[in-house]
């Protein structure tokens, strides 16, 4: 993503017997994506027989913005056969975490346990258009992602994943490690291994190594089999 216009279904602690650390230098867990509208028409058959298996789809921005090509993306996946998800594009300066977080689950963003569905993702990283921490200090920003992710749990009885960069972890929230019990983690570095991860995790579920490849829009890899991706 790292732009602007989620084994996740189960509490963390029921996923340590399917991660595996994901080592240096190596990809080898089930194969996805994450797309938008920039992306424009996808040939979803070509993706999957490109052996994709998952997909994130952004559905909504902040409060106002729904991704035009959500419906098309989330039903041309389906219609392939991947698991796929939507994501949140979040803007913390602009109203509270439970708002947009109501926002995403009304628009494409919510959870069930039918073994196709990812949980939704919040996408939580640098301003497009601002200060990069959206003028919020530490201890607002975590409170906010608090807000959503409550929110979200409360509605469908999972909490969202996160996806981030340590860097603006590090920098936005002083490294704070209150989501590593409860939030997947998805994080994006573009380099050959996965590097450092935020405070309190002790592994990444998801890995966005590149933002370009052999298939529409950034590459990711999910740390685990492919029969975790349906729990």
């Amino acid at each position: 993503m790292l732009k602007s216009l989620l084994l996740f279904s189960l509490p963390l602690a029921c996923l340590a017997g399917t991660i595996r650390k994901l080592q240096e230098r190596q990809i080898s867990g089930p194969m996805g994506i994450d797309v938008s509208h920039f992306q424009g028409t996808i040939d979803w058959t070509s993706v999957a027989a490109n052996g994709i298996s998952f997909v994130f789809i952004k559905a909504t921005e902040g409060t106002t913005f729904l991704d035009p090509d959500f419906s098309d993306n989330y039903i041309g996946a389906t219609d392939a056969g991947l698991i796929r998800g939507g994501y949140h594009f979040a803007h913390p300066d602009i109203s509270s975490g439970a708002t947009q977080a109501t926002y995403f689950l009304a628009h494409g963003g919510g959870w069930s346990a039918d073994g196709i569905t990812l949980p939704g993702m919040l996408d939580i990283e640098y301003n497009p258009s601002g200060d990069e921490c959206y003028d919020l200090s530490t201890s607002a920003m975590v409170s906010w992602i608090q807000d959503f992710s409550n929110t979200y749990e409360s509605q469908t009885g999972r909490f969202p994943i996160i996806y981030t960069t340590t860097d603006w972890w590090t920098t936005c929230t002083g490294n704070s490690a209150l989501f590593a019990n409860d939030n997947p983690l998805f994080i994006a570095h573009y380099a050959s291994s996965i590097g450092t991860i935020p405070a309190g995790w002790s592994f990444a579920t998801f890995w966005q190594y590149s933002d370009s490849g052999a298939n529409p829009g950034d590459q990711d890899v999910f740390n685990g089999s492919d029969a975790g991706l349906k729990l």
